[in-house]
């Protein structure tokens, strides 16, 4: 089932793609120029992604509204319709800022789940609609929520997969050791750290990103929280690295993010001057 799952949700791939590179177009006028506001649907704030804490409210609405109409409670069932819909547009906006800042078959992907939440938003509209003025027979409008409801649900699995199966908007350091003793710091050829230039060294399997600013050694992991982005080809913009890929700023003093779209902080480590070289160690966040 999962295979052939797999296969009719990438045979979508002819339409998806162009799609999607027209909605970054149109999308990224709207979510490029409104600043902070951006950092804010992101979920930096929060530490987490607001879509992802967001599309639990409007799916668990939808759901009692199915199981309130097929018990012909109206007025509840009305209501659950109407805060599905409201926490539905709230979820749309969060994920088209993270969509915004997707790439390869995740992006793809997230094209078939954003079209099929459309299109159970628009079904969930039509619905509200005909039950204005509490009609008589509900038929209409009940079998139209149970429709939007089924697409409701297969954008929900596209979505899950976007997530679990292809790790978007997953913090990329989850699983990596966490692990505090002192190790060796390889620079390769870089027999000397160039001032307030990102340079690429290794800690065991870490690549590490090194700055240094006089005496002082700042250093975090060189690949971005957000999607794997290389540090160490970013640039320094007001005290922070930014990534090249997709923009997100870390502080250098303490690798905090300061600008998404990543919404997790960088592993952050200590440098000192061992026997033969530098040795790094891991600080707790």
């Amino acid at each position: 089932m999962a295979r052939f799952l797999t296969r009719l949700i990438d045979a979508q791939a002819f339409w998806a793609r162009p799609l999607g590179d027209f909605n970054r177009r149109w999308l990224g006028a709207i979510y490029d120029h409104i600043g902070p506001l951006k950092d804010i649907v992101h979920g930096r704030w929060l530490g987490h992604p607001l879509h992802a804490a967001t599309t639990d409210i409007p799916i668990g609405a939808l759901t009692v509204t199915v199981v309130l109409d097929l018990l012909n409670q109206r007025a509840a069932a009305d209501i659950a319709l109407v805060v599905g819909i409201v926490f539905m547009v709230l979820s749309v906006v969060s994920g088209a800022a993270d969509y915004t800042d997707t790439d390869g078959t995740a992006f793809m992907r997230a094209t078939v789940h954003s079209v099929l939440m459309v299109v159970a938003l628009v079904l969930y509209l039509v619905s509200l609609v005909l039950r204005t003025g509490d009609p008589v027979d509900r038929t209409g409008p009940v079998v139209m929520s149970i429709v939007a409801y089924l697409v409701l649900t297969a954008g929900a699995y596209v979505g899950g997969d976007v997530a679990y199966v292809l790790g978007n908007m997953v913090d990329r350091h989850a699983f990596g050791g966490r692990g505090t003793k002192w190790q060796p710091l390889d620079l390769g050829d870089v027999k000397e750290l160039p001032e307030a230039t990102p340079v690429k060294g290794k800690a065991g399997a870490n690549p590490i990103l090194l700055i240094r600013y006089g005496e002082t050694i700042h250093a975090m992991h060189e690949t971005c929280a957000h999607a794997g982005g290389p540090l160490s080809e970013g640039k320094i913009v007001d005290g922070c690295i930014e990534c090249p890929w997709h923009g997100s700023r870390f502080r250098l003093t303490d690798a905090r993010v300061q600008r998404g779209p990543s919404v997790y902080d960088q592993p952050r480590y200590e440098v000192r001057a061992g026997g033969a070289g530098f040795e790094i160690r891991r600080i707790p966040n």
